[in-house]
């Protein structure tokens, strides 16, 4: 089987519109969230209610980026924000990895993550048809359609290989990285854009959420004993995947392998996560990776900062490595760039590999105290010093949808 190596980064997130950018802000600790502006579809409120009705006040949105620098008129008018993150991040990955000079454009594929879709059309476009009875726009279907990311990526790059796009709610982006990854490896391509994209962040999308009561009023810290719930994000990260051997043959920069990956089902309930599935799916990533749990040097945890989450998944933890559990060292990046969706398991990957590549392992930031209940090495205050050959990176989606990668350095 082919050996699958990552030869291209991309991306566009609430701690940098650039892999440059990202890296700066994931190791000197600098987060991402932030106030909200209003939203001007919300319901008319008392002029001082900022928070428009909601219990929450901020969110991890992108800043600074203006499509109409990157994309044209056309792209622009038939899309949501979601693929201009899609698009423009994966333009970055293979502009970097030149990928499509190397390779037959049928012999590469495309597998991208998105859960949401287009929700700022769908949302529009809703308010418009129930509020005014007016005309919706011609082409409200495909701006809302979750595979819009794909297809727009694929008609940007002139690529005619596969192209698909998962979505399995906040384990998407590692999913199709996942899928990428076993393509290649089979022989099926050559070679892959992959990764994950979502804009969410619409008022009703933070209405429904807020009706959970799993965002924070505050701010997002996984595994603090004072943690209250996650803070809902945006963004995308795109990577281009090839084989070992290609990547070698034509000088290539390699930033790491992917080596395993592993799924699984709870089958136990749409909110509750049950340790048992994401510990069935650590396992996977494990044996596909041909590794011993004890080869695993740095472990980025899932980690929304919920009450339920955080301590499902450190029993996990313990569940699949034992006594060697509080000795790997443990960090979420989500308190630094937001829970995105479909596209957070695809930023968490982009952090991970960087932490690989940097040897330095991103600080879990927010804690002032680690829950006693979870008993793990979490890393505090500033990014830890050190060189792991092996990481796994968790997503743990509503529904029970579970996805892990393996992830080695790269000699």
């Amino acid at each position: 089987m082919n050996r699958v190596v990552v030869t291209g980064l991309g991306c566009i997130t609430p701690i940098g519109n650039t892999v440059a950018d990202f890296r700066t802000s994931l190791f000197a600790g600098t987060t991402g969230i932030a106030p909200f502006p209003p939203y001007p579809e919300a319901p008319a409120r008392a002029a001082d209610d900022k928070t428009q009705g909601l219990r929450f006040t901020q969110t991890a949105a992108v800043k600074d980026f203006d499509a109409r620098q990157h994309l044209d008129s056309g792209i622009l008018t038939a899309t949501d924000r979601t693929v201009h993150f899609a698009v423009v991040a994966a333009r970055q990955a293979v502009a970097e990895s030149q990928l499509t000079s190397h390779y037959a454009p049928d012999r590469i594929a495309i597998v991208v993550g998105c859960a949401c879709g287009g929700r700022q059309a769908e949302e529009t476009e809703t308010n418009k048809l129930y509020t005014r009875d007016a005309r919706v726009h011609p082409l409200t279907v495909v701006r809302t359609m979750a595979s819009a990311g794909a297809s727009n990526i694929s008609i940007d790059q002139k690529i005619t290989g596969p192209a698909l796009n998962i979505s399995t709610a906040c384990a998407s982006g590692t999913h199709a990285i996942g899928l990428a990854f076993q393509m290649i490896r089979s022989g099926m391509i050559d070679a892959a854009i992959t990764g994950g994209h979502e804009a969410p962040l619409t008022f009703g999308f933070l209405r429904a959420w807020d009706s959970m009561r799993v965002v924070s009023p505050t701010y997002c810290r996984p595994f603090s004993a004072d943690r209250d719930g996650m803070t809902l994000g945006e963004g995308a990260a795109m990577f281009t995947l090839e084989t070992l051997e290609s990547a070698r043959a034509r000088n290539a920069t390699i930033y790491a392998e992917i080596v395993g990956t592993g799924s699984s089902a709870d089958a136990s309930h749409v909110t509750q996560p049950h340790p048992d599935g994401a510990a069935a799916a650590m396992r996977a990533a494990l044996k596909d990776a041909s590794a011993s749990s004890d080869e695993v040097g740095y472990l980025s945890a899932h980690g929304t900062g919920t009450l339920v989450n955080d301590v499902t998944e450190a029993a996990a933890i313990h569940q699949v490595f034992g006594p060697l559990a509080s000795k790997i060292p443990v960090s979420s990046t989500k308190s630094l760039h937001g829970h995105s969706i479909g596209a957070s398991g695809a930023l968490e990957a982009l952090a991970t590999i960087l932490a690989l590549k940097e040897s330095l392992l991103p600080a879990n930031t927010g804690i002032t105290q680690v829950d006693p209940a979870i008993d793990l090495d979490i890393i505090l205050g500033a990014p830890r010093k050190a060189s792991p050959k092996l990481a796994l990176s968790n997503s743990l989606a509503f529904g029970g949808l579970n996805a892990v990668l393996a992830i080695r350095s790269i000699e």
